[in-house]
């Protein structure tokens, strides 16, 4: 399965050419904290559970909007910059800065991002209404140094919502969330407070349409659609159900928690079965077997289209720890 002129060893890479949707894999779960406590022990659980599973299963985002007291800004940004500092170099660490407009901001830039911003593994943005948002960020982002860094957006409003489509088309972008909470809000009373609920946001129309929008235009640029929160964290039935329910029926590849105790239901929803990654290894090894020219398996005709799905299958499966055939080990080596 190593990369040489021999087609039969070439790379599902190699051969499929993932361009747009599936280019980039993120782990699927996203985990907010904002508390020192908590912070820490998001990166205990992160590093025992990649040891677990043999492969980082979730980011952990630091979050400097909402987890910094008001006028404890400059403090926050200074806890976080030295909990980053101290991480593990194998951990997936990310900070998610004030708003674009906010005083704040340039101070979560110069006391983070200029410090540490080789650790992080991407700045998440809140409160994102145009590509422009974006392109202010990423220019302070470089002027601090951090050049490559990735940056997540968070839509949260209906005009935002109206522009997914521009936001998602940045180039430095690799992800959108959708910020329930604020969304609701941001209609004055016009959708009920069921609407944010686990069940109320899969059915609410006004909801669904914008979810269904950023995810839309999340894979017509290639970028990863990350579900909003559940916050029924107790629950974790209403977790793993609205986790199951974002990737089934809405196109999400990856999906928020805000409490460690929602962590394992959205990669248990989030992971192909077993069957489906059994089927995906006999599909991709039939195929290199061929060369990647069109096969009959099974009574049915596949060719790169069927691959690059059971492919991009397949690595979410590696991205979500479930077990995998040496054989199939080798593609992720």
């Amino acid at each position: 399965m190593n990369s040489s002129s021999d087609p039969h060893s070439k790379h599902p890479r190699e051969v499929l050419q993932v361009a747009q949707a599936g280019a980039v894999v993120l782990p699927v779960c996203d985990h907010y904290c904002g508390v020192e406590a908590r912070m820490r022990k998001s990166l205990t659980i992160q590093a025992d559970m990649h040891e677990e599973f043999g492969v980082c299963v979730f980011d952990v985002t630091f979050d400097c909007e909402d987890g910094a007291p008001v006028g404890g800004e400059v403090e926050h940004a200074h806890l976080v910059r030295e909990l980053v500092q101290s991480a593990d170099p194998k951990a997936r660490v990310a900070v998610r800065v004030h708003p674009v407009d906010h005083g704040s901001f340039h101070t979560d830039i110069e006391e983070i991002v200029a410090k540490v911003g080789h650790r992080l593994c991407h700045v998440m943005l809140p409160k994102v209404e145009s590509f422009d948002d974006i392109d202010k960020a990423v220019r302070a982002i470089d002027q601090a140094g951090a050049t490559e860094l990735a940056v997540h957006a968070l839509i949260e409003s209906p005009a935002a919502v109206h522009r997914a489509f521009e936001i998602a088309s940045h180039p430095r972008l690799q992800s959108i969330s959708f910020g329930l909470m604020d969304f609701v809000s941001a209609h004055a009373g016009a959708i009920a407070s069921s609407g944010m609920d686990a069940d109320g946001q899969f059915s609410h129309m006004l909801v669904l349409r914008a979810k269904l929008e950023i995810s839309s235009a999340c894979h017509a640029h290639g970028k990863v659609p990350s579900h909003s929160v559940v916050t029924e964290f107790d629950d974790t039935y209403a977790v793993e159900n609205a986790a199951r329910r974002a990737s089934q029926e809405l196109g999400y590849t990856r999906m928020w928690s805000i409490h460690p105790a929602q962590i394992r239901p959205i990669l248990a929803a989030m992971a192909p079965s077993a069957a489906d990654i059994e089927r995906a290894c006999d599909v991709l090894f039939a195929a290199q077997r061929a060369a990647w020219a069109p096969i009959n398996l099974g009574g049915k005709l596949l060719d790169r289209a069927t691959y690059r799905y059971f492919w991009q299958l397949l690595q979410r499966a590696h991205a979500t720890g479930q077990p995998l055939s040496e054989d199939a080990k080798v593609f992720f080596e």
